[in-house]
């Protein structure tokens, strides 16, 4: 009983439901959702003076997306790079199309353009936590990801150049190089909470550079 109320507890303080008993289970435990209950509600609060804990922000949903322009001449392009997505979020990629025609780009209404997958409750978290903790640090020269990807509204967008650096990604079995949006959606109020929710579960964000001085 006491093992199913702490279960509860933490679906409360996330604002998502317990997870069905046919749910599969992500490849590592959400231990990142555990620590937003006990170490991240109580450090926001006290650095923003959020009268209770409803208050603090969270994080409700993870889109990865892939755009692939050269699709419009070879679609099969897009199932590779469908394939690959899962592979990286651990959850079925869907293909997403083309909503009206732009004949400057030859490009058709209900072509294939890309793919994308919504992650939530504790695939995002396990998501979260292999980006923070694996695949970041594998970028070369890796100094930080950029402060400026926040929307105004307390979403944050990060830009990867190549999908190798997820572990789950085999070199020696793609076609080629490609890039995929991540995009972080919180219930933030402002940017600077988003970045201190951000910043409270490990990620790097990149620190600016101090201004020289007059004469320097």
């Amino acid at each position: 009983m006491a093992a199913k109320q702490a279960k509860k507890n933490v679906a409360a303080e996330t604002g998502e439901a317990a997870a069905a008993p046919s749910e599969a289970k992500p490849r590592t435990p959400a231990r990142l959702r555990e620590r937003y209950v006990a170490e991240v509600v109580p450090r926001l609060r006290e650095k923003f003076n959020y009268r209770n804990r409803l208050q603090t922000p969270r994080i409700t949903k993870v889109v990865l997306n892939m755009g692939l322009g050269e699709a419009i001449q070879n679609d099969k392009v897009v199932d590779l790079a469908a394939e690959q997505l899962s592979m990286i979020a651990g959850q079925r990629a869907v293909v997403t199309r083309a909503r009206r025609s732009v004949a400057n780009f030859k490009l058709r209404e209900g072509v294939k353009i890309g793919a994308m997958v919504t992650l939530r409750g504790n695939r995002m978290y396990e998501f979260l936590d292999r980006l923070v903790n694996l695949s970041l640090p594998r970028l070369k020269d890796f100094k930080g990801v950029s402060p400026k990807g926040f929307d105004g509204r307390g979403n944050y967008t990060l830009g990867l150049k190549e999908q190798i650096i997820f572990p789950e990604i085999d070199y020696d079995k793609i076609d080629r190089i490609r890039g995929l949006n991540c995009t972080i959606v919180t219930t933030a109020r402002t940017d600077d909470e988003a970045r201190a929710l951000l910043a409270e579960f490990g990620m790097p964000f990149r620190r600016p550079v101090p201004a020289r001085a007059a004469g320097e």
